[in-house]
């Protein structure tokens, strides 16, 4: 329960409709408990003057006697189905207001949980995979909610019901009351036994399948591949094997199954028998009457289901702590990356970078080491590396996506902690290295992430990005659907229509990180020519391992193992002869076969 205590904050929230949801439990069952009183009444009446009537027989008065003896039971039965059908009636409250309140903390929760998501920084996101992610704010929300729900509404139930009904049990006959109640404990232990092991039958029935699944999808989107290399019969063998293995598992759980209701019904009967046979020494004995066993059969029968969900709500307890567990351990993760000033002053561009180390936490690599630059307002700064050399650490680091193990980033002379999160980021335009796309429109992925843009914007943004006639020649336009993460567009055309959200937000910094590389040398060019307009009076910062993107940059920085290894622009980084000339010569090289070709 320490787990579930998160929740109490809920409850406390919902705390009116769960008083007015145990108010109609006890409402219900007091409904429930009172049939079976007027059972014995009933029972009685007719027991208790069948002698007397016959001594009537043959008289006029026999025939009133019976009329009386009817009217009198049928009275019962309405009294006893008006009970039932107020029950009925109550039961409906208790599930309006104490299973809704479960589907209003289940809302609640969830976006608990996405927000926290969204406040973690980028590093959280590496250390966990998005199944993990998608798992917690679903499954594991599922199963807190059949806590929050079912558990809690049949456990109040069942501690209502047992401290109304023992008490009269005990009122009525001590004895048989023991005595009846005394296979129920097995029952509830039986139950717990068994659900277990369905439980635990069933997860590993859901792992075969989610393994299954994911075959399956392999499959299918690597099916150019199977085709290829000829693997079709192999693929069916492995997938025959795994479909195998979820069958055995699901036998399993059918065996288990099987048990559970007839294992139910025995100690059911068997509490009855007892009742029966206890009872009826009692009746002999003349303590009890016929009216009393019935009443007891009646109760017994009611204690049934509450007792037998006992031990289902323990499993649903201990799934729900489980999940709870799993869920705080992300809702107490902690985002280091806070604003230390909260500043949000209109800035100019200027970038400089003091003695910055960057190591990431969860490999332990060294991505950059004693970085030191200054690109003022207005600048091109192009950083230039092979993979692995630093230069998306070095973008994400400028976004703040995470931030230096040691030195400083200024912008502006302010150090990038000052200032407010969101406003330096609304600041910067930013092409990611691996570009995502949302399934929506091209005009609405463009205009993602900015407000009150109007269509000439959208329009020109897409035209810089030399995009513009690769989206008019689609059936609907601007307003084509996009499949998953653009999976309709070109990879080519996925950076330019990544590029064009950066621009439209008319940013003071922007950065490119490696956004070409998709791209052919004359798309390349065109998108280039188009950018240099677009980047005077705006610091840009062009990353890529193509020297030729760096041709309008008017400083050059060439990483390699995290280390600045040349720094200068074009011309003196050609006349020093050094790395960059060598990478420059080679590309030279290779676009001219190229082009040749």
């Amino acid at each position: 329960m320490k787990e579930l205590a998160h929740l109490n904050k809920y409850f406390l929230k919902y705390k009116h409709l769960l008083l007015l949801g145990l108010l109609f439990i006890i409402i219900s069952n007091i409904f429930q408990i009172l049939p079976a009183q007027y059972v014995r009444y009933a029972l009685d009446l007719v027991i208790d003057n069948i002698n007397v009537f016959k001594l009537f027989e043959g008289q006029t008065i026999q025939e009133e006697y019976n009329e009386n003896i009817k009217r009198s039971v049928v009275v019962y039965g309405l009294i006893i189905l008006g009970m039932a059908l107020l029950r009925g009636f109550f039961l409906f409250l208790v599930r309006q207001t104490i299973i809704v309140v479960s589907r209003h903390i289940e809302y609640d929760l969830k976006n608990e949980i996405y927000k926290q998501y969204q406040s973690l920084p980028l590093s959280f996101y590496r250390r966990n995979n998005t199944g993990d992610l998608l798992a917690r704010i679903s499954e594991d929300v599922s199963k807190v909610r059949m806590y929050i729900g079912p558990a809690i509404m049949y456990g109040l139930n069942l501690l209502t019901l047992f401290l109304m009904l023992i008490p009269i049990m005990f009122t009525i006959n001590f004895k048989l009351t023991m005595f009846a109640l005394m296979p129920l404990p097995f029952l509830s232990f039986s139950i717990y036994y068994v659900h277990n092991k369905i439980n635990r039958r069933s997860e590993e029935i859901q792992r075969s399948l989610s393994g299954l699944s994911t075959f399956v999808q392999e499959a299918f989107s690597g099916i150019r591949v199977l085709k290829s290399f000829a693997r079709e019969q192999e693929s069916a063998e492995r997938f025959s094997q795994k479909s195998e293995e979820y069958k055995l598992k699901s036998l399993r759980l059918t065996r288990v199954n099987a048990s559970f209701f007839p294992l139910i019904l025995f100690l059911i009967g068997l509490s009855i028998i007892i009742t029966v046979f206890v009872g009826g020494s009692e009746v002999i004995n003349g303590t009890l009457s016929f009216g009393n066993i019935a009443e007891f059969i009646i109760y017994i029968n009611l204690l049934t289901w509450p007792v037998t969900s006992l031990g289902w709500i323990t499993s649903i307890v201990q799934r729900a702590a489980a999940s709870q567990k799993r869920i705080n351990e992300f809702l107490q993760e902690k985002n280091q990356i806070k604003s230390f000033e909260n500043l949000t002053k209109e800035i100019q561009g200027d970038i400089t970078f003091k003695d910055v180390y960057f190591t990431y936490e969860d490999s332990g690599i060294n991505a950059l080491r004693d970085i030191s630059f200054e690109v003022k307002k207005g600048m091109t700064l192009a950083i230039i590396g092979t993979t692995g050399s630093g230069k998306s650490t070095m973008a994400n680091l400028i976004c703040r996506l995470f931030d230096p193990s040691r030195g400083k980033i200024l912008i502006d002379g302010t150090e990038l902690g000052d200032f407010n999160i969101q406003y330096i980021r609304s600041q910067i335009g930013y092409v990611p290295q691996d570009v995502f796309l949302f399934s929506d429109s091209i005009d609405r992925n463009i205009a993602f992430g900015s407000e009150n843009l109007d269509d000439e914007r959208i329009i020109q943004a897409a035209i810089d990005a030399d995009l513009h006639e690769n989206i008019i020649d689609l059936p609907d336009g601007f307003n084509t659907v996009l499949g998953e993460r653009g999976i309709t567009l070109s990879g080519g055309q996925k950076q330019r229509l990544s590029i064009a959200r950066a621009l439209v937000r008319n940013p003071k910094i922007l950065i490119l990180d490696d956004s070409l590389s998709a791209v052919d040398t004359k798309t390349e060019n065109n998108i280039l020519n188009n950018l240099q307009d677009i980047m005077k009076g705006r610091t840009s910062i062009i990353i890529s391992h193509r020297v030729s993107s760096a041709k309008l940059a008017d400083q050059i920085i060439v990483l390699d193992n995290g280390r600045i290894i040349e720094q200068g622009n074009h011309d003196s980084l050609i006349d020093k002869a050094g790395v960059y000339k060598e990478l420059y010569e080679k590309q030279l090289k290779s676009d001219e076969i190229v082009e040749e070709e």
